[in-house]
């Protein structure tokens, strides 16, 4: 039997996504009451310019007065999709003690203070649901904290942020360079007009913080992911993938270290084989790889922003908290009882595609050789090419045969895999080769 008094609902932000979710809560108002067993009430907007013209929305509950809004002691749900650390905090935890529960997509506040928020919402016993922080409309915080919850998580590789992978996949299918295909991006309204925090691989990392947290019960802020971001990805880089078979994605990899002992969580840009199925998310879309031990490998693709995909994800949010609600219980919490360690990225363990710009005379692979050697870094492969000719693919032919002008000349090394820190170690120790010109591109090969 459905209840006649509606649950009353507090929107925090109408820009895009707030916008698209007071549309839906109006226009399928009987479909929401249907599910969830009681009607939903819209009883507050608040925004920061009230004069703005909101089609749809009755200009009667519009007010600047967030603070206001979430005291008021009636509301059972409060959406936030302002975004940023404050005031959306504050209001959070305001409407916590206030007696609302909490819907939030706001993926930068959760990964710095997810579980200060967390302590809030459990000690006032509410609900704090953010499926809308990750990847916009895949389900994906649900089903690692739900649906996986019986099973051990040991990685999470994905596509988290559409801006950089429209870039890279244009780069890719049309040989644009970064900026042209950035211009790209900007123009249809995939990149913001300051980009950097998707380019730089902030909004990545956020969303790394997010899923590891809720993948290895730990807790994982952004500072403990490392971050590089997409910037210096050339042309050549994307070219020397395809000639291994690879294309470039940035990539959010959460993973458990081989011991159960500790974690790492980074966001930087690496060469995957055509083979992943990483490999074929194109254009603007997201996809999340997840390996767990009993469920092995499950793959979630979908659009990863916009404001009707982000609305799905805080509805369903909204659905489940009401639910919640009526039967006077709470969903599933923070479950960081591992207190695992996130271990510097300078432990990670994996394959390196290493680019150099050197002089084109004999002995110089030797020299190079011997540092990789030193350092302990395995070489797999090697091309040498000078400006026009391709001098072969194995140390043999690099080395080897015919009489040589000095010149310039790329050499193109892959490791077999070895922890960063030697790698780092490695680059550094190639600089100061007379022989070696210049380290023109580092990147990381993953999904093996």
């Amino acid at each position: 039997m459905m209840r006649t008094r509606p649950l009353k609902v507090a929107l925090l932000g109408c820009g895009v996504v707030g916008s698209e979710v007071a549309r839906i809560m109006t226009t399928h108002a009987d479909d929401l009451a249907a599910r969830i067993g009681a009607p939903v009430e819209l009883a507050g907007v608040a925004v920061r310019r009230p004069s703005r013209v909101r089609e749809g929305i009755d200009p009667a509950l519009i007010t600047t007065d967030a603070t206001a809004l979430v005291k008021r002691g009636d509301i059972d749900v409060a959406i936030e999709v302002i975004g940023g650390i404050e005031p959306a905090r504050t209001l959070i935890t305001t409407a916590f003690e206030h007696g609302a529960s909490v819907v939030s997509a706001n993926k930068a506040l959760l990964a710095e203070d997810g579980a200060a928020l967390h302590a809030v919402a459990e000690q006032h016993g509410r609900d704090l649901y953010y499926e809308a922080a990750v990847a916009g409309a895949i389900p994906l915080v649900r089903p690692l904290r739900e649906s996986l919850a019986g099973d051990k998580v040991n990685r999470v590789l994905g596509i988290v942020n559409g801006t950089t992978n429209f870039i890279l996949d244009r780069m890719d299918t049309s040989g644009a360079g970064y900026s042209e295909a950035l211009d790209e991006a900007t123009a249809l309204g995939y990149a913001e007009a300051d980009p950097t925090a998707d380019v730089e691989g902030f909004d990545a990392a956020a969303k790394a913080a997010i899923l590891a947290g809720i993948a290895f019960h730990t807790r994982v802020r952004i500072g403990d992911v490392h971050r590089e971001g997409i910037t210096e990805v050339t042309a050549a880089d994307i070219a020397s993938a395809r000639r291994m078979g690879c294309t470039v994605k940035l990539l959010a990899i959460c993973e458990r270290a081989a011991d159960g002992q500790s974690v790492t969580a980074r966001v930087h840009p690496a060469m995957i084989p055509l083979s992943h199925p990483l490999a074929s998310v194109r254009e603007a879309y997201n996809a999340v790889f997840v390996e767990a031990e009993a469920a092995g490998q499950l793959m979630f693709y979908g659009p990863g922003a916009g404001g009707s995909p982000t609305a799905s994800a805080v509805l369903g949010d909204l659905v489940a908290v009401c639910r919640n609600k009526l039967n006077e219980a709470t969903g599933p919490g923070e479950s960081a009882y591992t207190r695992l360690p996130v271990s510097p990225m300078g432990d990670v363990v994996t394959r390196y595609h290493i680019s150099l710009d050197v002089a084109d005379k004999p002995g110089v692979l030797a020299q190079v050789a011997t540092v990789f050697a030193e350092q302990g870094v395995s070489i797999d492969t090697v091309r040498q090419q000078s400006r026009n000719v391709i001098s072969g693919d194995a140390v043999a032919s690099a080395e080897g045969g015919g009489r040589r002008e000095s010149g310039e000349a790329s050499l193109v090394v892959v490791t077999h895999r070895a922890p960063d820190a030697a790698l780092s170690a490695t680059v550094e120790a190639l600089r100061k080769l007379d022989t070696v010109r210049g380290v023109a591109s580092i990147m990381r090969v993953e999904g093996e």
